[in-house]
């Protein structure tokens, strides 16, 4: 999956360094949760103690612009996910109970469109939360032991 993600930073003539290998290898397991940046830096620091905050946060930055991974603030907490997919447009449901994420397919842009004649909407982000399938299931489990 990470090779993907090298071919997208040569693309965009970012030089595949160790760092930033260890980094994609690290957001990678990273597809169906979010996880904390500080995580992230945490992580980073472990393996390169000498590798600067900036530098962390930077390349996770870049990874964003190019499509890498997925940025989102909740909580005042900054959080990142690897892409699930390069290729397509999506949403996520997010379960508020295990960080479980799910891709969903429809966009409701073309809805907010038709509400809004003589604009031009240039971007958008669009989540729904809940609790997953996995989660009620086990709540019920639990309620009838």
């Amino acid at each position: 999956m990470i090779e993907v993600a090298i071919k997208l930073l040569q693309k965009n003539n970012y030089k595949i360094t160790k760092q930033r290998r260890s980094l994609l290898d690290y957001l990678s397991h990273f597809q169906e949760q979010y996880v904390t940046i500080s995580a992230v830096d945490k992580y980073m620091h472990k393996i390169y103690p000498g590798m600067s905050h900036n530098t962390i946060y930077r390349n996770i930055k870049e990874f964003e612009e190019i499509g890498i991974i997925e940025h989102r603030i909740r909580d005042g907490n900054a959080s990142v996910k690897y892409q699930c997919d390069f290729v397509h447009h999506h949403h996520h449901f997010i379960c508020k109970r295990c960080g479980k994420v799910q891709e969903v397919q429809m966009c409701p842009l073309d809805f907010f469109e038709e509400q809004l004649p003589g604009c031009k909407i240039d971007g958008h982000h669009f989540e729904l939360y809940g609790i997953c399938a996995d989660c009620i299931r086990i709540a019920k489990e639990n309620s009838n032991a």
